[in-house]
């Protein structure tokens, strides 16, 4: 099994950086739905963009690299105990090459183990089957914005905007929607989801997650199921939740659902939510050298090419922030503002928001950006360089953000999501705004970063330390202002009474 661990290294970084032509085709197939010019469209076009950047120089899609989960098939006999240490091996030479940010975290310690090794990761499922000539191994990388989106209902129960949902079809059919529509921008649609009828807590989200394996265009063997998912695709898209949240035509890419018998006392449908850099692969290999024999997600056309060759078009009206910004400066921007940013801006996650409740930020933050922002980062000759740096979900920094930009004069925040309402008053109280960045674009967002001049709190780990950035036309959406708007909280409104709109029975 010489080349086993040199196919899982390939495995993994053509999974973090190359999305598979069903994901691409039905991406693209979302763009035509969108009007040119449209927040949604301008979205669309930047991930699009991303994709053949990441494929190009074999880089991340997105900056969260998510939790390596594979699935293997081996042949009876097959010595488990060595391929579990070469996929340990290759995880941790992948996180230093950068293919992989260094996701693994000590939950006691909050110390980062700096490889992706740790108890439980990464999370290996092994099968046996009859094919004693050949293994399979398949692989998704789902990141922390949508992992966090799962849901597991337990029926019957009430749900908003649907009503009562019933140990039926149609009560799963609500289920469904309304998993979508809880998500909204923070899983960065547009989404897929992975679906399990039944099962205990822990099969049915395993078995939601399998689902994410099959193909976007494939037909359920089931049916009943084959109505139900293509019922899902058309009508979640009529929730107008959009891409990032922004409002348009398509939310939904994919919806997968299985089934698997389950207690008489208990109904499960445990939903897996996916993001837009749907990032699964698989491989066969020669079951006695380890070698790649074929690939399991990819077709023999060349990779469909995404964004416009001239890239991302700008209209003129992108309004220049130079750091430090001024209140004025602030005051004067209004939800739909499209801003190009030039100057300073600071990263600053879960770990740094908490830090500053009791502590004073290592640089000065009154006039800055803070960039809700985990890049991707590796050392090289001495000098730190960032590989991908997209923004993470905001709404895990909500019990801070009031407070850090009242204490500290912070007059922007870039993230993806939006926040909640003590967030919203305080940027009206203090001068300051919410700008949206596309989630995932991080190899986009990296090539606007000019240098990289410094970090501070490592001790937190790569991801959550504060690094000090120069960026040139760094392109953002003002969502929330200082005004009291907020995009976000308008679109969970209006999607809300969509949703309503499919609270009577289909099924």
């Amino acid at each position: 099994m010489i080349d086993f661990k040199q196919s899982i290294i390939d495995l993994i970084t053509d999974t973090s950086s190359n999305l598979p032509p069903d994901v691409r085709k039905a991406i693209k197939a979302a763009q035509k739905q969108e009007t040119d010019g449209t927040r949604a469209s301008l979205a669309l076009e930047t991930i699009a963009t991303n994709i053949d950047m990441a494929c190009d120089i074999s880089g991340p899609i997105c900056q969260d690299t998510g939790m390596p989960t594979f699935f293997i098939h081996t042949p009876v006999g097959a010595n488990q105990i060595e391929m579990k240490k070469w996929i340990r091996e290759a995880i941790s030479e992948s996180t230093k090459s950068g293919k992989l940010r260094e996701n693994s975290v000590d939950s006691l310690t909050g110390k980062n183990s700096g490889n992706n090794l740790g108890i439980g990761t990464p999370i290996m499922h092994w099968e046996q089957w009859e094919n004693n000539d050949e293994i399979e191994v398949k692989l998704i990388l789902k990141g922390g914005g949508c992992e966090n989106k799962n849901i597991q209902y337990s029926l019957p129960m009430e749900l908003d905007h649907v009503g009562k949902a019933g140990r039926n079809l149609d009560g799963i059919r609500k289920c469904i929607l309304h998993a979508v529509w809880q998500a909204q921008g923070h899983g960065c649609a547009i989404g897929a989801v992975g679906v399990c009828v039944g099962g205990d807590r822990t099969s049915g989200y395993e078995h939601a997650k399998m689902q994410l394996f099959r193909t976007i265009d494939d037909i359920n063997p089931i049916s009943e199921l084959a109505e139900l998912e293509n019922y899902i695709l058309e009508n979640a898209n009529k929730l107008k939740i959009g891409t990032m949240g922004f409002g348009g035509n398509s939310t939904l890419i994919g919806c997968k659902v299985g089934v698997q018998n389950r207690l008489p006392a208990s109904f499960f449908v445990s939903v897996a939510y996916d993001c837009w850099a749907f990032r699964r692969q698989g491989v066969i290999l020669d079951a006695k050298t380890g070698k790649i024999k074929r690939w399991l997600y990819k077709e023999d056309a060349p990779v469909i090419t995404m964004g416009k060759k001239d890239g991302i078009a700008l209209t003129g009206n992108e309004i220049v922030l130079n750091t430090p910004i001024t209140e004025e400066k602030i005051r004067s921007l209004k939800v739909g503002d499209v801003v190009l940013i030039n100057g300073k801006m600071f990263t600053g996650r879960d770990a740094i928001h908490a830090h500053l409740m009791t502590h004073e930020p290592p640089v000065d933050l009154n006039g800055q950006i803070l960039y809700h922002c985990g890049p991707v980062t590796i050392k090289q000759n001495n000098q730190w360089k960032i590989t991908a740096a997209g923004p993470t979900t905001s709404s895990r920094e909500e019990p801070y953000q009031a407070d850090i930009i009242k204490k500290f004069g912070v007059r922007a925040v870039i993230g993806k999501g939006g926040m909640g309402k003590k967030t919203l008053a305080a940027l009206k109280e203090h001068g300051a705004v919410y700008l949206n960045a596309i989630g995932g674009a991080a190899q986009y967002y990296a090539q606007c970063i000019t240098s990289v001049d410094g970090v501070d709190l490592e001790e937190f780990g790569l991801p959550e330390a504060m690094w000090h950035l120069s960026v040139k036309n760094f392109p953002a959406i003002v969502t929330m202002d200082a005004h009291g708007n907020s995009l976000h909280a308008d679109i969970e409104k209006i999607s809300g009474q969509e949703l309503t709109t499919f609270a009577q029975p289909v099924f």
